[in-house]
């Protein structure tokens, strides 16, 4: 994988005192970064995909429906700030992290990039995490919670594949339901897999291009917003 967070490293006892170190570190900056966001008021939401199962395209429609007050994001991504920009078109105040070869982001970036944006009267931040469905799973950001996303096109099995982002998730999205029937997704499945790895999970089935489901998660995050 990425040889910075651990996840190619062998069985060495050496290394793996230095992976600990590392996320020692990571996990005192998340410490500092959530006590940051209350202080700000913020809800800080840590969301997880694979590359390409809709993330931005999720984050655009919340932007544009999230009530009242601007859509605060961090992305994380390997190069391009393509995500950003979409993002900013659509209404929400963003700030791209590009990560180079780094393949998850860390507090320590978070932080930095918190710092770069315009926060004032926003209540919601949502971190758009690099694509990857193994190494963000071990990274604390500060987030109070985290999402996880599949897209109907990756197949019903993703949660058994990867059982420890699911496991680590407050709610998990289906997204692209509108083209579940094309892609032959076996709902029933998918939604068995996941309550096999994950039944404490809330979870949403969505649409970003049809908006199916959206309101349902719009009204999630709002009750999970600071009093």
């Amino acid at each position: 994988m990425c040889g910075h967070c651990g996840c190619d490293v062998p069985v060495v006892p050496r290394r793996i005192d230095l992976q600990r170190n590392l996320l020692e570190r990571n996990d005192n900056q998340a410490l500092l970064n959530r006590l940051h966001f209350s202080e700000h008021g913020l809800l800080a939401v840590n969301l997880m995909s694979a590359p390409g199962s809709g993330k931005t395209a999720l984050l655009e429609e919340l932007a544009r429906r999230w009530p009242q007050r601007p859509l605060g994001v961090i992305v994380g991504d390997l190069a391009t700030d393509n995500d950003a920009r979409r993002l900013q078109q659509a209404g929400a105040r963003a700030h791209q992290i590009r990560t180079g070869d780094l393949c998850h982001l860390e507090a320590s970036q978070v932080a930095l990039a918190f710092a770069q944006l315009e926060h004032s009267g926003m209540n919601l931040l949502v971190i758009e995490n690099v694509g990857n469905l193994v190494c963000p799973a071990a990274f604390d950001l500060g987030e109070s919670l985290r999402l996880v996303l599949f897209s109907v096109t990756e197949g019903e099995d993703k949660p058994l594949k990867y059982p420890g982002l699911f496991q680590r998730a407050d709610a998990v999205v289906i997204s692209k339901i509108d083209l579940a029937e094309a892609a032959g997704f076996d709902r029933q499945l998918a939604l068995d897999n996941l309550q096999a790895v994950a039944p404490h999970a809330q979870l949403f089935e969505t649409s970003a291009r049809s908006g199916a489901g959206l309101a349902a998660l719009l009204g999630w995050l709002q009750d999970a917003l600071p009093s």
